[in-house]
Parts: C-alpha cells; sequence; structure tokens
C-alpha cells in the first residue's frame, strides 16, 4: 500500500503559520483499509494525528495529511446504515424547507454525499438533486439507487464544471466534509461559486467543544482533519463575502453543529444564535490553547486507568474482544494502549467480516461470536453505539461478561446499568 504524507505548514482557515501543538498522540494507520491477512494489516505504516491550534484564529487542525486515494478508496461507511442518520436527515430536510421554503424543482448539491441519503428526502418532495464524493464505490452505488453522484472531490473548478451544467444551486449542504478536506478554501470557493445569490449552504461538522469536554478520543483520525468551532468559522467565511446567519447544535454523533450559511448582505437577517455561540466559547476558551492543554491532561489520565485495566487483564490471563469494526478503532486501541490485547473484533459489516484492518492484524468477526466464545472484556470500539450495545447484549452480561466504555471516562459494566 503506498501512502503519500504531507505535513502543512498554515492553518487550513486563516492560512496563519502560528500554529502550536496542543495535543500530542500516537500515531496510528489509515482507517477504512481492510485486507485478507494479518500480515498484510500490519505491513501498513501508521501515520500522526497530533493536533495543533492556530493561536490567530483559533482552530484545532491536523497538519498531516494522507493522499485523498488511502483515505477515501476502500470507505466502507454508510451514513443511511448509522443509527439515527436517516432520521436526522428527514428531520433537516423538513425543517429547512419549512423554514426557508425554497422553491421546488430548484437543485440541492451535496458536498461528501456519500449513499445519497440527506439529498434523497429533498428528491421526494420534488427538488433536483446532485451528490458529490470521492468514495468512488459508494458514489457508483448512490447513482445506481437514484442518486445522481459525481464520485470525485469537490473543488473550485468541479463546481465551474456543475454549474454550467446544472445551472446554480438553491441549496448546497456539507455534511461532516467539512471536517474531511484539507483545502477547505478551494472547496469553499466552490461552494460560493455554484450557490445562487438567494441560496443557503448549511454545513454540520462534529463540535469541538463536545469533543473536549466528553473527550470524544474517538472522533481523531485521519478523515477529521478539522476540529470546528463557531469563532473560527465566522472568520473564515468572511474571506469569502459569506456570513453565517444561524447555529444550531445537535445531538448527532454525541455533538455537532449546523450552521446556516449565506452571500454576504443576503437576505436573511443574523439569528441571535450566533452570538449566543460566541458567548459560550469566550467563557469555556475554546480558542484558547490552555483549553485544549488541559483536555491532553484529562487524555493522560484516561490512559493511566486503561494502564491499570491492561494490567489487570494480564494477571488474570483474561480474554478481551473489541466491539464494533469502527473507523475510530484504532485510535482508540493505540490511544489507551490497548495495542496486542485483544484478540478479535466483532461487528457485522459485509465489507469487514472475516478481513482484518490496519494496525495490528485483529480479525474481524460476526458479532454471533460474542455468546460463543464469551470473552472475560469486550472494549467496545463504536463508541458512539455505547449505550446500544450494552442494552442489546444483556445476556452477555448476565452470563458474566463485562463491557468497557471508553468516553466520557472508562468505564467496565459488568451487569444491568439499571441495577
Amino acid at each position: 500500500m503506498s501512502v503519500v504524507l504531507i505535513h502543512r505548514e498554515t492553518c487550513r482557515l486563516c492560512e496563519s503559520n502560528r500554529l502550536q501543538l496542543v495535543v500530542k498522540l500516537k500515531p496510528i494507520p489509515p482507517q477504512e483499509n481492510y485486507v485478507d491477512s494479518a500480515q498484510s494489516a500490519r505491513e501498513i505504516g501508521t501515520y500522526p494525528v497530533d493536533l495543533y491550534m492556530c493561536t490567530d484564529c483559533g482552530h484545532v487542525q491536523q497538519l498531516d495529511i494522507l493522499d485523498s486515494e488511502t483515505l477515501w478508496e476502500g470507505y466502507t461507511y454508510f451514513s443511511g446504515k448509522a443509527k439515527g442518520m436517516i432520521d436526522h436527515f428527514n428531520d433537516f430536510c423538513s425543517g429547512v424547507i419549512r423554514e426557508y421554503q425554497t422553491p421546488k424543482n430548484s437543485l440541492v448539491i451535496d458536498v461528501g454525499s456519500n449513499d445519497g441519503s440527506l439529498l434523497r428526502p429533498f428528491k421526494l418532495d420534488g427538488y433536483e438533486v446532485l451528490g458529490v464524493d470521492p468514495a468512488k464505490e459508494i458514489a457508483k452505488k448512490a447513482t445506481s439507487e437514484g442518486i445522481e453522484t459525481i464520485p470525485d472531490i469537490f473543488t473550485l473548478n468541479l463546481a465551474k464544471v456543475i454549474k454550467k451544467k446544472y445551472g446554480s444551486a438553491s441549496i448546497v449542504t456539507a455534511f461532516n466534509a467539512y471536517a474531511h478536506v484539507d483545502n477547505l478554501r478551494d472547496m469553499t470557493e466552490g461552494i460560493k461559486h455554484v450557490l445562487s445569490r438567494k441560496g443557503l449552504f448549511f454545513f454540520e461538522v462534529q463540535y469541538l467543544l463536545d469533543v473536549i469536554e466528553k473527550m470524544l478520543i474517538g472522533t481523531i483520525f485521519h478523515e477529521h482533519m478539522s476540529h470546528h468551532s463557531v469563532k473560527p468559522m465566522i472568520r473564515f467565511l468572511e474571506d469569502f463575502d459569506l456570513e453565517l446567519i444561524d447555529i444550531k447544535r445537535v445531538p448527532i454523533q454525541h455533538g455537532s453543529l449546523i450552521g446556516t450559511v449565506q452571500h454576504k448582505g443576503g437576505s436573511y437577517e443574523i439569528n441571535t444564535s450566533v452570538q449566543e455561540m460566541i458567548e459560550l466559547e469566550n467563557q469555556t476558551k475554546l480558542d484558547k490553547v490552555e483549553t485544549l492543554e488541559n483536555f491532553n491532561n484529562k487524555l493522560l489520565g484516561l490512559q493511566k486507568e486503561a494502564k491499570k485495566l491492561v494490567n489487570l487483564f494480564r494477571d488474570t490471563n483474561a480474554s478481551v474482544a473489541g466491539y464494533g469494526a469502527a473507523r475510530s478503532g484504532q485510535t482508540l486501541i493505540s490511544q489507551y494502549g490497548f495495542d496486542g490485547v485483544l484478540e478479535y473484533i466483532l461487528d457485522d459489516h459485509p465489507q469487514k467480516i472475516y478481513k482484518y484492518p490496519a494496525g495490528e492484524g485483529i480479525q474481524v468477526l460476526p458479532t454471533e461470536e460474542l455468546y460463543k466464545r464469551m470473552p472475560d472484556y469486550t472494549i467496545i470500539l463504536a463508541w458512539v453505539h455505547s449505550e446500544k450495545i450494552v442494552k442489546s447484549n444483556q445476556e452477555y452480561l448476565n452470563k458474566g461478561g463485562k463491557f468497557v466504555i471508553l468516553s466520557p471516562e472508562l468505564k467496565v459494566v459488568e451487569s444491568r446499568p439499571d441495577k
């Protein structure tokens, strides 16, 4: 596997070179790479995922960037299969139509559209839709299922091609894609170019404040190049004569933001939510280096707790499994010091079963093996679904198994949570 690594020297948002390392992490292999042998999995290298803060604008980001082919060629995440995502997209679509009354038959473009799940409710409601996504197989599948999808990264050049062929878009969305792109300035130029004069751009990103407060270590991997907050985003959008007019906190992914953006001086007044979020970030010092240093110190504390648990595993000769072949899996294994501990990972994803994710060469087995093998401990790697996994496997607990939850604190669940 040939991997190209680039280390950028400037802030992804404001282009300042005043960048400070704030969270030093253990390097991890690229995720979403599933191979046929343990040896092949171990041969895939590891690359940095350290976090830096721009001391000019406050943006938190990764500076070590893997090439697009490595990140997206074998991508196996389907947004439509993620718990709660379809309802989330349906709610978003109906809310936008109700609040902004965008004319039917107008064009909606989704940047980073994955399997087309966000566009589908717009299409069913009478809008023209177009997806853009660099994961070629997923884009192909979306197109075959009725959501036309361009298999490419969204850039200014591509936006010009799209506008010439399809016209301007009344709505452009980028749900999580705004965290997955290195050249965010070029992407934003493209969004501005294709967005009609009265059009609206909506982005959703995981919120840095939630990552910090809930210790969401699992959200840090190579695809997540940016960890967004409101104040740096406002400054960034102003560079393109765009303005943030509304911001909402939503619970998806344990804490995200949905921002609404228009061309500067557009039809809508700026909602009070924007100033309220600015005040919140001032109170929590979200754009200060000390806040990320405190996060780093908490991580060190969690790592000490994890080390005690690993020692217990070894002292008692305990069998240990992982649950969930998630994108965050190797981040959690590496940052908590579980290297060499897991015997196998449980998951039912058809593209992952019996394969080996990049890393230690741990095989993925069907979840039914939980009850056949009855590991003493099962570490939940699919951290977003920890509560559901525990509730769905009470029989495992009743038979003496133990789940290990990793965030916001390290916790061993030995019996029903309500007992």
